[in-house]
């Protein structure tokens, strides 16, 4: 069922949360331009960070694990896959900066999602870029164990039919310019989850989708700081209101606000952390220090020096290791090992 025919504005009333929700990301999109403008260098330093926590948080949501080094150099391209988990995660690096490069020449269309869906599986064996032959129940795990379906996609034979349809509608609706953008594309996002079009991938490319409409209705903020590491830090919320605004989609009876709120107050909360980031950065005192404090906070495990290094590319590496020595003394940090090999970690 399209989200998109006739009767999408009884399923997205416009709240008065949702009013003012679309007003202050108008606001912060004029402000992510005067920073672009006026502080590039800056904004350069969040970008490195941003690729390798999406590449790691959206991969990690779905299982998909690989030790922070080495997720650190597939993304740098330092290095190949090796095994199933990192040929996955160097494919998602592949496509996310496809369309950090070229989202202005990307014409959203069934071909499009296949061709990426291709590239996110490019390095392993079994491939990507053909729709699903079989079915995909989404299902939950239980605490006992046991497992209940949560959601059942359409079936295969429909999904190129539904694809086209979903497609030729959304398309319409983006160039009439009737609808604020950021309304279409959380209902894009959902049609296509609930489609569920492939036999795997589809949370990950629904999260590239997502990135790809953004940038394309002018909305930035993904290119510098992580959306998907806001998604996985709110994992509970982003399933509870997917499945509450899927419920009774094959029907055409859902309503699309849980799902919509959910997704615009991501960007919200992105554009928060970027003003905060960047004031940090650009602050005459404290911003390196503070830049330091933001790399360990967002290390998982063990870590070195070299990996705060990478995170804090403006950093000299005597202050990095200051800075370490007096979290150590604080209590907040323990160091693993002597001299260059030493391993640190948050207490």
């Amino acid at each position: 069922m399209n989200s998109l025919d006739e009767r999408f504005d009884e399923r997205l009333p416009l709240t008065h949360n949702l009013l003012r929700t679309v007003r202050l990301l108008g606001e912060y999109r004029g402000k992510e331009e005067l920073y672009r403008q006026q502080m590039p260098q800056a904004l350069e330093t969040l970008k490195q960070v941003a690729v390798i926590q999406s590449t790691e948080s959206s991969s990690r949501i779905e299982g998909v694990t690989a030790p922070a080094g080495r997720i650190r150099d597939l993304v740098a391209e330092k290095t190949t896959p090796r095994d199933r988990p990192e040929q996955e995660i160097a494919g998602y690096r592949d496509v996310l900066n496809t369309i950090h490069g070229n989202h202005h020449n990307m014409a959203l269309a069934p071909g499009l999602v296949r061709q990426l869906h291709r590239d996110l599986f490019k390095f392993t064996a079994s491939g990507g870029g053909n729709w699903k032959a079989a079915p995909n129940s989404i299902t939950e795990r239980r605490a006992d164990g046991t497992e209940f379906v949560r959601f059942e996609p359409v079936a295969p034979y429909l999904v190129p039919g539904a694809m086209d349809d979903l497609h030729i509608a959304f398309e319409r609706r983006w160039r009439d310019d009737q609808i604020d953008k950021l309304l279409l594309v959380p209902t894009y996002v959902l049609d296509f989850l609930c489609i569920h079009p492939f036999a795997d991938g589809n949370g990950r490319m629904a999260r590239l989708l997502t990135l790809l409409l953004l940038y394309q209705a002018g909305f930035e903020v993904g290119r510098f700081i992580s959306l998907e590491k806001i998604v996985e830090d709110s994992k509970d919320s982003y399933y509870d209101s997917l499945h509450e605004s899927s419920q009774g989609w094959h029907q055409g009876t859902h309503v699309l606000t849980p799902w919509t709120e959910y997704l615009l107050g991501t960007l919200v909360v992105a554009y928060r952390e970027f003003e905060g980031r960047v004031g940090l950065l650009t602050a005459a005192r404290g911003a390196k220090t503070e830049m330091v404090l933001q790399a360990i906070e967002h290390l998982y495990g063990d870590f070195s020096v070299a990996q705060v290094q990478d995170l804090s590319p403006t950093v000299g590496i005597d202050l990095i290791r200051r800075i370490l020595r007096e979290q150590k003394n604080l209590g907040k940090l323990e160091c693993l090992g002597r001299g260059p090999l030493a391993r640190w970690r948050r207490i």
